[in-house]
Formats: C-alpha cells, sequence, structure tokens
C-alpha cells in the first residue's frame, strides 16, 4: 500500500466511525486519562495497527473526550470531533439506536411503535448535522484521491454528502448490522428512506458482513425510486453493483456491493486468554459453579452478551429453564454461566430488559437451586478477562439473537474453549452463513427447540464435540481484523476502476 499521507500532510487513507480508538477521562486532580475505546467496529479497525499513518475521525464521546479536544489532547493519526453533546445525543440515542437500529433488527412493537412525528423530526435533523460534521472534516482532510472507508449505521449520509464536497475521493462504507428487507424498511417515512438509500450510493462501495444482508439493502434501494436506481444482481461468480442516477439524468453512476464477514482475531485471543487475569477469574468461575453430587465436574452452558435488545437473553434463560424441566437429570449437573452487560442503559426499554434479565435468573435459581447447586451464574458487570474465563470452560455455547449482523461471539467461544464447545446458533445470526455446518442451529423464537438443542449439545459424544469445535474454529478465524480491513481498502481501489470488489 502506497503512503497513507501526502506531502500536505493530508491523509491518504480514512476511517470515520462513531466510536474511536481512545477515549479519555478528566480524574480528580484535573488530568486527563486515555484508555482503548470498546466496541466491535474499534476492534476491526484496531487491526490498521499503530504505524500505518491513517487518520481515523470519530466523534467525542464523554465529557472527558470533550476536554481532551479543547486541551487540545490527542493522539497521532486520530481527529475526534467535538460535536455538540445534544446533536449527538438526538443523532445516537434518538435515531441511531432508537430507529435506525430498531428498524434493522426488525424490534419495532408494530401496533404501539414507530411513532414518526415532529420529535423524531427534529432529531432527524441532529441526524443530518452530526452526519455533515463528518462529511465536512473528512473532505478537509482527504488527500486527492484519498480512500475513505465509512463505518456503520450511525453515518449513513457521509457517502453522499462527502460525495458533493469531494467527488475525487474513494468512499466506501461498511454496515456491521443487518439491513432492513423492503417490507420492513418501508415503514420509515418515505423521504427518510430515500434520503437514507442516497446517501449510502454516494459511496463508490458498500459493504456488509453476509449476502443477506447486501441483497436487503439493494432490494430497498430498488424500492425507493425504481427509475433512478438499478439493482444488477449477477450470476454469483460475477461482481454484484447498482447503478443509479442521483440528478435523475444520465450518465449513470455505479455503487459496487460487497461482502466481508468479520472473523475473531485467534492469535490475539489465544493469547489474551492465558495471561495471569484470566487464569484468576477462572478459577473464581470454577467455585462458582462446583461440582456435581458425585464429585463429577458440571457441565457449563456459556453466553456472553450485551443486554441488547436483538440478543435474545429472556429467551436463551426460558429455553434453560425447560431443559431443567424435560430432563430433571441435568439438575445440579449443569450450570448456565450468562453474562450479560449492560449496554444503552440511557434509554428506557433497555434497562427495563436487563431488570427482565436478572428477575428471570433470580427465578430460575430461586425455584431450582440447592445450597450447593447456584442453576445460573449471571454477572452484568462488563469484565472481558472473566468473558475469556468463560470462554475456555464452556461445554456449550448459547447464540440464539433474533437478529445479528454477524455476532462475533459465536466465532470466538470455539477459538478460546480448552475442550471444544458445541455451539448452538440462532439461524438469524450471521455468523449462521459461515458456521452453520457445526453448529446446532435453533429458531430464536422457539424456546422449547431451543432447550431441546442444549440437551442434544450436552449429550453430543466428546468426539463429535472435539470435531466440530476445531471447523468452527477454522472457520471463525478464516478474515481476520487486519485481513479484513485490508480487503475493504482493496476492494475498494479496484471498484472504483470498475474491477471486481
Amino acid at each position: 500500500m502506497a503512503s497513507t499521507q501526502d506531502a500536505q500532510g493530508a491523509a491518504r487513507v480514512l476511517v470515520a466511525s462513531n466510536r474511536g480508538p481512545v477515549s479519555y477521562e478528566v480524574r480528580e486532580d484535573g488530568s486527563l486519562h486515555s484508555r482503548r475505546g470498546g466496541g466491535g467496529v474499534v476492534s476491526g479497525l484496531s487491526a490498521i495497527g499503530p504505524d500505518a499513518g491513517a487518520l481515523w475521525v470519530c466523534s467525542a464521546l464523554s465529557d472527558g473526550d470533550r476536554e481532551a479536544v479543547r486541551r487540545g489532547v490527542g493522539e497521532d493519526g486520530v481527529l475526534m470531533l467535538d460535536i455538540p453533546a445534544e446533536v449527538h445525543s438526538e443523532a445516537y440515542n434518538g435515531i441511531a439506536n432508537s430507529v435506525l437500529w430498531f428498524v434493522h433488527h426488525m424490534l419495532y412493537q408494530t401496533p404501539l411503535e414507530p411513532v414518526f412525528d415532529a420529535e423524531f423530526r427534529r432529531r432527524w435533523a441532529s441526524y443530518e448535522t452530526y452526519n455533515r460534521a463528518f462529511a465536512q472534516a473528512l473532505a478537509e482532510r482527504a488527500a486527492p484521491g484519498a480512500a475513505v472507508l465509512v463505518q456503520d449505521y450511525h453515518l449513513c449520509l457521509v457517502p453522499g454528502m462527502l460525495r458533493e464536497l469531494r467527488p475525487d475521493v474513494r468512499i466506501g462504507h461498511f454496515s456491521h448490522t443487518p439491513w432492513a428487507p423492503p417490507e420492513y424498511f418501508r415503514m420509515l417515512p418515505d423521504d427518510i428512506r430515500a434520503q437514507l438509500v442516497w446517501g449510502m450510493l454516494g459511496a463508490d462501495r458498500l459493504g456488509f458482513l453476509t449476502w443477506r444482508w447486501a441483497y436487503a439493502f439493494m432490494n430497498c434501494a430498488g424500492a425507493v425510486d425504481g427509475e433512478r436506481i438499478v439493482p444488477m444482481v449477477p450470476v454469483p461468480s460475477k461482481p454484484r453493483w447498482i447503478e443509479h442516477t442521483p440528478t435523475g439524468r444520465p450518465p449513470l453512476r455505479k455503487t459496487w456491493i460487497g461482502v466481508h464477514g468479520l472473523g475473531a482475531d485467534a492469535e490475539f485471543l489465544r493469547a489474551r486468554s492465558h495471561e495471569a487475569d484470566v487464569a484468576e477469574r477462572m478459577a473464581a468461575l470454577r467455585d462458582e459453579i462446583g461440582s456435581a453430587p458425585d464429585g463429577t465436574a458440571r457441565r457449563t452452558i456459556v453466553r456472553v452478551d450485551r443486554t441488547e435488545l436483538s440478543k435474545n437473553i429472556v429467551r436463551g434463560l426460558l429455553a434453560y429453564r425447560q431443559l431443567l424441566d424435560d430432563h430433571p437429570e441435568w439438575r445440579e449437573r449443569v450450570v448456565h454461566v450468562a453474562f450479560a452487560y449492560p449496554s444503552r442503559q440511557d434509554l428506557a426499554v433497555y434497562r427495563e430488559y436487563t431488570a427482565e434479565v436478572q428477575r428471570l435468573a433470580e427465578e430460575i435459581n430461586s425455584r431450582y437451586g440447592t445450597p450447593g447447586w447456584t442453576p445460573v451464574v449471571l454477572h452484568v458487570k462488563d469484565d472481558f478477562a472473566r468473558s475469556l474465563a468463560a470462554y475456555r470452560l464452556a461445554d456449550v455455547a448459547l447464540v440464539n439473537p433474533i437478529r445479528d449482523g454477524m455476532n462475533l461471539v459465536a466465532k470466538e467461544v470455539p477459538v478460546v474453549s480448552d475442550e471444544g464447545c458445541v455451539l448452538v446458533l440462532s439461524r438469524e445470526a450471521g455468523a449462521f452463513e459461515e458456521l452453520r455446518e457445526d453448529a446446532i442451529a435453533v429458531n430464536p423464537y422457539d424456546v422449547m427447540g431451543t432447550a431441546r438443542a442444549l440437551h442434544a449439545a450436552l449429550t453430543m459424544r466428546p468426539e463429535e464435540r472435539a470435531e466440530r469445535s476445531k471447523r468452527l474454529a477454522a472457520a471463525a478465524t478464516a478474515l481476520p481484523p487486519a485481513q479484513w480491513f485490508l480487503d475493504q481498502l482493496h476492494a475498494l481501489e479496484e471498484g472504483a476502476e470498475g474491477r471486481p470488489a
């Protein structure tokens, strides 16, 4: 790859995402403390490495971040935008997480929601302002012909806005979530649907985690304006693209469509999972799990999730309760290790969901527990080392989202598990396309079916479990983060020249 900055310091490669690779906090003495940012997007994009020289444009998310911007404190290669807190909140919570996330994950209770009223329109204006701030920053810092990789549903309007400001740059956008099917996407107001589609089509190339989500976008694009958007879906061995005329007049522009299924970082996970703090967490978990009455080790069903509504934690607990009802022989012989880490707790619906997870876990423990056996070991405080400890101890991994762009947990547990694990996987997870052959598939809404799948996983022969786990780990690490990023960058360069992307 050529140098990532030109002689004037403008960046040749730029990444844009809501959350950046670093965050700041103000300590009691007034000093600023920096720490690595969290989240799946950061994990994947960090693969470009500290020496790549690319510019990462992100938002100041906290008071500490904003103070760092005001003081001029920052890291090389990171441009943090101090967008007004109210604008960010309305764009991020009011639109991205409360509307776009719900649409793409099909989460609305449609008899009551959504309601697209004047308040929604006010928040949408903030979403536009937020996206415009990113587009302007990218336009100012991009070298001639630079490659710009925009990330996720927070920034759907950026490609179109940036195209108007800098028609010379090559623009990619990657969606880390599912994309809604046309019949669900259609619930958005017509002008908003059009803005989202045309915003995305400002890119030279759009990336998705699976072809299922890519085709969903193509179908949504075709439904917005059939005269000005022409979806092209050739045979599988050929490139995919969408031809369109943003002005309504020739010539046609072409936006390439590609798929990159982000994989687990095997080298990092295996090394990190054998550090001392993970060993400490394993010992603590073993104490919580305990032994069966006959002295044998208890089996473990592990799940590690954010308390996202889409992760389906409640139905997973209901399925475990059903397992204990249907197969009482598992009582005192199995423990469900469930880590449900808080997410978006500034939204009431997420707080209520987290409370329901806790209530149901307590109910199961009260109903079935004995002095020597806690059926559900639930932790709600985020602890990465403890998550890795649970991965290593897992006999069964339960990953049952009702809809998920990929789900890296499904890929990480087989890589880390000491003895090999059985993966019980929702067919609605993006990872299902890659892992379906060696996972036990479940309908995430079917509690009885999931309970049967858990029983099948617990009774699987050790030899079969080990072989499946080995194949799962190989599939899960096929496209590690570094290659995932470089593949997108190379495909953007090739696609812009009209070659297969």
